[in-house]
């Protein structure tokens, strides 16, 4: 299985990142030789931009071109394409264990610009296995704006061969100096037939509940997989896709946020437990400390930064699931929409009792109001964006959407 086969729907952007495999290891070989090797004019660059919507496989893309830049296929010699997803140099790169290959990911709400200098360090390093250093910054958008200057310094003035792959919603999400100097490859929304496909292929899903979930979740990979196999997940999106109908007084709106604002701490606190537990104990067993016994002088402070850091993992997990709870309630509201314009367009929700209630609500509403019951939902995200406290926020959606 090559390495492009999980970046469903992308063929441009496969196509693109095959040919600059290729000339990386045109660069490698020539440089092997003895000559002098030279990117100009070449598919291949220092820098590339990755965007697209949630779902549409950012992250993929940039993880399968780092395994292609590592690949060491015998067929390479004999004309074959770099990124073969068998040799030792994918295998390990895919799996996260490639020496050469740095995958840089939050739990917290922003990028700042101690970890940046550091990552920054590390990129001025030769790669241990003589090929390329890739480094994947899945989360480029939260980039404060001094780590997003201190990164534009290791882009304009990159090693030989060091590789930055960003990825972020948008281009605007990223600071305009550095996206001036990154190829920019934009991903679209996998098409929901696909990402179906690729449930049954990898995941072993069976056809017609990988149909439902892509199509309930239209072409998010990471949230179709999750649906398919959690239940708490399937269960948490039905609660949601019943609140529309439980908002007929004030009494009702104010349950419904504060049942929404609990299930996100909630969902947020279980996925936090087991991690917290973990890295205080290897934190402490780090530090010496005994089991149950006092923390050696001098080390409390390391263990309230890693605190410090704990919560501001928690709040951005809560977000998260409030942010999923949300755009689940956009596709409701655009399905009662589109029903009640008409529309042969397939709809977001896959049937049963959620399909039952954008009937009723289509019927009972105007589009007019359907429209601004959307604005709604927009604006307790843009809420959430600007740090609004969550009750807050979502109460003022349940009110507007009454």
């Amino acid at each position: 299985m090559a390495v492009w086969d999980d970046l469903v729907g992308q063929d441009r952007v496969t196509e693109q990142l095959a040919a600059a495999a290729r000339d990386a290891h045109g660069y490698v070989a020539t440089a092997a030789s003895g000559e002098e090797p030279e990117l100009s004019g070449s598919a291949m660059t220092h820098a590339w931009l990755f965007t697209g919507p949630p779902g549409s496989g950012r992250s993929t893309a940039a993880r399968a071109f780092a395994a292609a830049l590592q690949c060491v296929s015998p067929d390479l010699a004999l004309g074959g394409r770099p990124g073969c997803g068998f040799c030792d140099g994918c295998h390990t790169a895919l799996i996260g264990t490639h020496a050469d290959v740095e995958v840089i990911r939050t739990d917290l709400l922003t990028i700042g610009v101690k970890e940046t200098r550091e990552l920054v360090r590390r990129a001025q390093l030769s790669p241990a296995g003589g090929r390329w250093q890739a480094i994947v910054m899945e989360d480029a958008d939260r980039l404060t704006e001094g780590a997003g200057n201190v990164l534009l310094k290791a882009i304009e003035e990159p090693a030989p061969r060091t590789v930055w792959l960003l990825c972020a919603p948008s281009t605007e999400d990223v600071l305009p100096t550095i996206r001036s100097r990154c190829r920019h490859l934009a991903l679209r929304t996998p098409p929901v037939a696909a990402v179906a496909e690729i449930l049954i292929r990898r995941d072993g899903i069976e056809p017609d509940v990988a149909a439902a979930v892509a199509q309930a979740t239209q072409g998010h990979i990471g949230r179709a997989r999750r649906l398919a196999t959690d239940e708490q997940a399937r269960v948490r999106r039905a609660a949601v896709l019943r609140l529309p109908e439980r908002l007929t007084d004030i009494g009702g709106c104010l349950r419904a946020a504060q049942e929404l604002v609990d299930a996100a701490a909630a969902d947020a606190k279980q996925l936090a437990e087991e991690l917290d537990e973990k890295e205080t104990g290897e934190l402490r067993a780090a530090l010496g400390a005994a089991e149950g016994k006092r923390l050696p002088r001098g080390t409390a402070g390391a263990m309230k930064e890693l605190e410090d850091r704990q919560k501001r993992r928690a709040t951005r997990t809560q977000r998260d699931a409030l942010d999923l709870a949300l755009t689940d309630l956009t596709a409701f509201y655009r399905d009662v929409l589109a029903r009640q314009f008409g529309s042969a367009v397939a709809l977001a929700l896959a049937g049963g009792e959620s399909a039952a209630a954008v009937d009723r609500i289509a019927a009972s509403s105007r589009p007019e109001q359907t429209l601004r019951r959307m604005e709604a939902v927009l604006d307790c995200r843009r809420a959430l964006d600007r740090n609004v406290a969550p009750l807050l926020a979502v109460e003022a959606m349940t009110m507007a959407l009454r």
